[in-house]
């Protein structure tokens, strides 16, 4: 018996356009394209991005502008400012998106699980009970239950309500 899984929208990463050189340098320096980025918010520190291959609906990220891979040489500012907007990241996902829970985490370097290891940033997954199957277990496949675009769509407005 033949399984067959069907994932549409990994599309774009098998077939289109690559960015050179660090993923999140390009998105930092092109606010222009905020919207097909999936930019959620941006300030002079850091910028908030989805997660393009989330582990759940409503994943995103809080990056530094400055590229940097050691956490130890980001400056003091930018860490306490990143830290307050994952404070207010997770009070918007529990209020306003009905997340149960969030893990919050970092991946410091190839060997520490980043897929991204030479510029740092902070995960919010958002939770909810019973969000994990056996699929995910046994077969290294992950259930996405809602359409990325219109995740995005509501998270947008969520950071522009809460954070203008």
């Amino acid at each position: 018996m033949e399984n067959i899984l069907y994932a549409p929208w990994r599309n774009d990463y098998v077939t289109g356009e690559k960015i050179e050189g660090c993923v999140f340098c390009h998105i930092s320096t092109h606010p222009q394209d905020d919207e097909t980025l999936h930019v959620l918010h941006r300030d002079e520190h850091c910028f908030i991005v989805m997660n393009r291959y989330p582990y759940t609906p409503g994943h995103f990220m809080i990056i530094p502008h400055h590229h940097t891979d050691a956490l130890e040489m980001l400056d003091s500012d930018t860490w306490l400012h990143m830290s307050g907007l994952a404070q207010k990241g997770v009070a918007l996902l529990k209020e306003n998106f009905g997340a149960h829970g969030v893990n919050i985490g970092m991946n410091l370097g190839k060997a520490g699980g980043a897929g991204i290891a030479e510029h740092i940033h902070l995960h919010l997954v958002p939770r909810w009970e019973r969000d994990t199957n056996f699929i995910t277990s046994i077969a290294q496949t992950r259930v996405y239950s809602t359409d990325f675009e219109t995740i995005y769509r509501k998270l947008k407005k969520i950071f522009l309500d809460s954070l203008s």
